[in-house]
């Protein structure tokens, strides 16, 4: 009475028939536009009724609730989604999710996933190599870059705790001197410096951030002073943290230079490559990355650039002999027995147990791509950024707050009265086009300025796709000026 709930080869029609339907509402339903404008209320409803029915319900009607789920929801290939590092999937990469998530193979041990496991190994060993690993380095895929940041910062905890006072953090928990760990970080470096600082038992009090230059670059001037200082005050400096791009700017910080001061301080070298990382596949702009083979550890996202579904992501040891800050063994599952019979369980490198395998989408995608595509789609996001970047220094009523090294473009509406509120007619740019259907916008501040942001993450859009999305946000700023001017009182934007 159960046999028609699961896949097996002779039971397969029920199987096709679900994908087909599954397909079939995807394309039905896609948003025409980069988002409807529906307001959490609204959405809220959609799912209203019971989550659980006492009886199975219509197909149908299940499949239409799931159609209204997609036609509310963010359109990523649309040229005018341009907010976040959240791009269209490949093709490739939405097969291979049908193939992993019917297989459900489980990445923790050798016998949940045997294939799977050295597909995993094999994919690892090939990212180790292209950021420049030599022998000796590996890898494990993570849910995405926060968990590969604080996985850096963990082992770089573990490792400060072991070589200043030979203490065991796994055994024996953190040293009464743990509180002289310091993690240095660019004043733009991701968030999740500071929320693994707390979560590993330091504080966010522990992060030192390091001035940038007018590049949005973590200066090595400041980061030696600021070493130096950690070193007179009788702390010492666990980590340091360089990003290769940046969320706001797409800045890749100075890594060779960082590199040689972190490890004459004796810090870990980590590299938050979640974004930049893309860039190890491009032979134009390749050379951004030089020194990133000078790491201990690497995280990189392949759900940013290189158009992976979420999620897929990693995290890389120069040395994979560290990963032992994370082995723990488990009879039932990875027993100290299977390292002398040659039996890898990924485990042990892993923060978490169950996984998905998503190295196979990312397989899938370079096989059926290849490297020339790949490395021409990652430069155009690059054109397209310098492209629109140009288009509006070029504009009078437009501030470029930053030369693009990625794919991120910051800058603010200027408006024509000097004294009107530019802040909060920024901010209402992006409200109201996003409300009305108009396009999905970033933003963020910068210095205490309110500014938008574009984040060029799709190499399908067009030059004109952006000029036409300038002189549109310039429009309305203008009508928001105006409205402003005649009713300065009005908070809403809807």
């Amino acid at each position: 009475m159960f046999e028609e709930q699961f896949l097996d080869p002779g039971n397969d029609e029920r199987y096709r028939e679900a994908i087909t339907t599954a397909v079939e509402t995807l394309l039905r339903a896609w948003p025409r536009g980069p988002y409807d404008g529906s307001p959490p209320a609204q959405l809220a409803a959609l799912w209203s009724g019971e989550i659980l029915p006492r009886e199975s319900v219509a197909p149908e009607a299940a499949w239409d609730r799931i159609a209204q789920c997609v036609s509310h929801s963010i359109a990523l290939s649309n040229p005018r989604t341009i907010a976040h590092l959240h791009p269209p999937a490949l093709i490739a990469s939405m097969a291979a999710d049908v193939v992993i998530a019917a297989m459900n193979q489980s990445m923790d041990s050798f016998d949940q996933g045997p294939a799977a496991t050295m597909l995993e190994l094999a994919m690892s060993e090939w990212l180790c190599g292209e950021i420049g690993f030599q022998k000796g380095a590996g890898g494990v895929f993570t849910a995405g870059g926060t968990q590969s940041n604080f996985m850096g910062l963990l082992l770089a905890r573990d490792a400060a705790a072991e070589r200043h006072w030979r203490r065991s953090t796994r055994q024996d928990g953190l040293p009464a001197e743990a509180s002289r760990m310091r993690f240095l970080c660019s004043e733009v470096a991701h968030f999740t410096v500071e929320k693994s600082a707390y979560q590993l038992g330091l504080g966010s009090n522990a992060v030192i951030k390091v001035p940038v230059d007018a590049s949005f670059r973590m200066d090595p001037t400041a980061l030696a002073w600021a070493l130096q200082k950690i070193k007179s005050d009788g702390l010492v400096a666990a980590a340091v943290v360089a990003t290769a791009g940046t969320t706001d700017f797409g800045s890749i910080d100075p890594l060779a230079e960082i590199s040689r001061l972190a490890h004459q301080n004796g810090a870990w070298f980590h590299i938050d490559g979640a974004y930049g990382s893309a860039l190890l596949l491009s032979k134009k702009h390749r050379t951004k990355l030089s020194g990133i083979e000078q790491a201990d550890s690497v995280g990189v996202d392949f759900h940013k650039k290189f158009w992976q579904g979420i999620s897929c992501a990693a995290f890389v040891l120069r040395d994979a002999a560290k990963f032992r800050y994370l082995e723990v063994h488990a009879d039932y599952l990875n027993p100290e027995s299977h390292e002398e019979e040659g039996i890898p369980d990924l485990v042990g490198r892993s923060l978490a147990t169950t996984r998905r395998l998503d190295a196979l989408k990312l397989w899938l995608s370079f096989q059926l791509i290849g490297r020339e595509k790949f490395a021409a789609m990652i430069d155009r996001t690059l054109e397209l950024a310098a492209c629109v970047a140009g288009n509006i220094r070029a504009r009078t009523r437009f501030e470029l707050i930053n030369k693009p090294e990625m794919g991120c473009v910051v800058f603010r509406y200027l408006p024509e009265d000097p004294g009107a509120d530019a802040d909060r007619i920024n901010r209402a740019i992006r409200d109201r086009m996003f409300e009305r259907s108009e396009a999905v916008l970033g933003h963020t501040r910068v210095r205490g300025r309110q500014c938008l942001k574009f984040t060029c993450m799709n190499p399908v859009t067009k030059e004109n796709d952006l000029e036409t999305l300038v002189e549109r946000i310039q429009i309305v700023g203008k009508s928001l000026e105006t409205e402003f001017a005649t009713d300065p009182a009005r908070q809403s934007t809807r």
